[in-house]
């Protein structure tokens, strides 16, 4: 599959296609945030004027949310599609983020990419490529030691029916959204098309349905796969972050390989998978707990509402009510843990598995 198809893919329908002026809230931005996972995985802080980012694929949306969690870091986007860079550049300047460099060119071209990078996103881009495995070889190695790459690939089960459907189309040589949309409108009430189309949220705008069905390289993975490919780079699984994933990736994988024996797998894979990281710190006299940077908005006295952050690590979050609030506020700067009550130790705990504390050696 050559590079012009696939770019000529995304400049007819650059994705994901979200209004210009469509606003991500700070603190849904909290699983982005450089500060934060490098302390979950390193057990260090890193300044956030320290941290560069890539953005590998990053299409036409996804430089302004990540730019927003990371407001002080240097971020850099590229992707194969003039069109998909536009309407990422008019999201940035729209939102007054202006930390992003945005490049058009192949993310694996060292030219393009020289790095070394801490955090690297490969969202939705691996299962794109002619060869996913040298992709994940060469973003391992523009990766620091300690370095982060957050990758999501198509599994095999979640993405069946999509697939099935794809592969039809291009028997009946149907090669724009216009001939899907006249399929859909013949489609009989309660088909399997029909109820496909009609769940499938990328499936609301021109741009996600030829996402899912006109692509032209798609790859999908059974966990085995997937960790076969991680296999093939020095990376290590760090955590998954898809729905109902378990906190223990070795757990996670077992769980996933029996979802895929018995092909009832449903989500997506995602993970964070590291080069050489040091692991998260121990509870000690020494170790220190920070409110995740990203939420900093949402525990301020001045925001009286009590918003519920998305779920970006697979589950459901709790609301950040009153009392809730006025405890994380006490972390913006680094606390002593050794300063808590057990009672404050055991609630701090269900916050540092959700990411909106991180616990660090010293401080």
């Amino acid at each position: 599959m050559s590079f012009s198809e696939v770019t000529g893919h995304y400049e007819r329908h650059p994705y994901p296609h979200y209004p210009l002026l469509a606003s991500v809230r700070s603190y849904d931005t909290y699983a982005m945030n450089l500060t934060a996972l490098w302390a979950r995985f390193n057990g260090e802080l890193l300044p956030e004027r320290e941290g560069k980012i890539l953005l590998s694929g990053c299409g036409a949306f996804a430089p302004y949310p990540m730019a927003l969690a990371n407001p002080k870091a240097q971020i850099t986007g590229v992707d194969l599609a003039q069109h998909n860079l536009k309407r990422a550049r008019l999201h940035c300047l729209l939102h007054r983020r202006f930390n992003v460099e945005l490049l058009q060119g192949d993310f694996l071209d060292p030219a393009v990419t020289p790095g070394p990078y801490h955090f690297i996103e490969a969202f939705g881009v691996l299962h794109h490529l002619d060869d996913p495995a040298a992709g994940m070889r060469a973003l391992e190695q523009r990766l620091v030691p300690g370095g982060i790459l957050r990758v999501m690939v198509y599994g095999r089960y979640a993405r069946q029916e999509a697939e099935s459907v794809r592969r039809a189309m291009r028997l009946l040589r149907v090669r724009d959204v216009a001939a899907i949309k006249r399929m859909l409108k013949k489609a009989a009430s309660g088909s399997r098309l029909k109820n496909y189309v009609d769940a499938a949220w990328e499936a609301k705008n021109d741009s996600g349905l030829a996402d899912l069905f006109l692509h032209p390289n798609v790859k999908t993975y059974r966990i085995d796969e997937f960790m076969e490919l991680v296999g093939q780079s020095g990376l290590k699984p760090l955590l998954f972050t898809h729905l109902d994933a378990l906190a223990d990736p070795e757990q996670e994988i077992i769980r996933l390989r029996e979802l895929d024996r018995r092909r009832e797998t449903r989500a997506n894979i995602i993970c964070y998978l590291g080069r050489d990281c040091k692991g998260a710190a121990d509870s000690s006299s020494d170790s220190s707990l920070m409110l995740n940077p990203a939420l900093r908005e949402a525990v301020s006295l001045f925001n009286l509402a009590a918003p519920v952050p998305i779920d970006r690590l697979g589950h459901d979050n709790p609301q950040l009510t009153w009392s809730v609030r006025r405890f994380l506020r006490r972390f913006v700067s680094p606390v002593k843990e050794l300063s808590l009550t057990m009672a404050e130790k055991e609630q701090a705990e269900r916050y540092l598995r959700e990411l909106f504390l991180v616990r660090i050696r010293g401080g």
